[in-house]
Parts: C-alpha cells; sequence; structure tokens
C-alpha cells in the first residue's frame, strides 16, 4: 500500500495564532539557539508541527523583517515533514544579516533536533 503524497503547505492549522498557544510553548523552558535564530519548542500531541514567529523591530526594516519572516516561513514549510513528532514552535529572530533560505533550513532543522532531544532527556510525554 502506497503512503498518500505529502503536502508541503503551511496553513492555518499549520500556525500558532493565539496569545496562549505562544504562551504555552515559552512556559515549557525549552529554548536552543544558533546563530540569529532562538527556537522554542514544546510537543503539540498532533502528527503535525505549528509555527509561531517573532521578529521584533530591533531586526530591521519591516521589509527586512518581512523577508526574513517569508524564508523562515518557507524554511519551516519545506522540512516539515523531516521532525520525529509534531512541535509547537516559535523562532524567535534576532538582529542580522538576511540569509539565505538553505542557511535558515539548516538553522531550523539543527535547533529543532536540539529540542527533540532534550524533550527526550526529560522523557515528559506530549501533555497539553
Amino acid at each position: 500500500m502506497t503512503e498518500p503524497p505529502r503536502r508541503y503547505t503551511l496553513g492555518r492549522s499549520r500556525r500558532l495564532t493565539h496569545a496562549r498557544e505562544f504562551s504555552a510553548v515559552y512556559n515549557a523552558r525549552c529554548r536552543k539557539a544558533a546563530g540569529p535564530l532562538v527556537i522554542h519548542g514544546r510537543p503539540n500531541g498532533l502528527d503535525h508541527p505549528r509555527l509561531g514567529l517573532s521578529v521584533g523591530r530591533r531586526v530591521g526594516t519591516a521589509v527586512k523583517r518581512n523577508r526574513i519572516k517569508r524564508l523562515v516561513r518557507e524554511a519551516f514549510r519545506r522540512l516539515q515533514h523531516d521532525f520525529p513528532r509534531g512541535y509547537d514552535v516559535i523562532v524567535v529572530v534576532r538582529p542580522h544579516e538576511v540569509l539565505n533560505l538553505a542557511a535558515y533550513q539548516d538553522l531550523i532543522h539543527k535547533t529543532l533536533r536540539q529540542v527533540h532531544r532534550e524533550w527526550d532527556r526529560r522523557g515528559t510525554s506530549t501533555e497539553t
């Protein structure tokens, strides 16, 4: 039996949209940094990851911030099926010069592996 094709969309169900969702991830206190990105993560009990972004005004002009957000979303979208289980992820962007898409993919992938190892080390299940 063949597996259904993977969908690489990043619709509303794959995003963190409410303050309570962001708070739950921040309160889980699992934070890992790689270069200009700080990633907060928490298992979500779903079969897919969800993304939240935080890009402050210190990062640069609106044009620069929006470019970085587009690149980070695209990197996450392409990697979403490579994660070991569903996580709620918040990517906090520190001030830096804009990187290319591959660099953001590498940073996100590396950091999410660290988040996964941290949750395995904690031995915590996917409680909400």
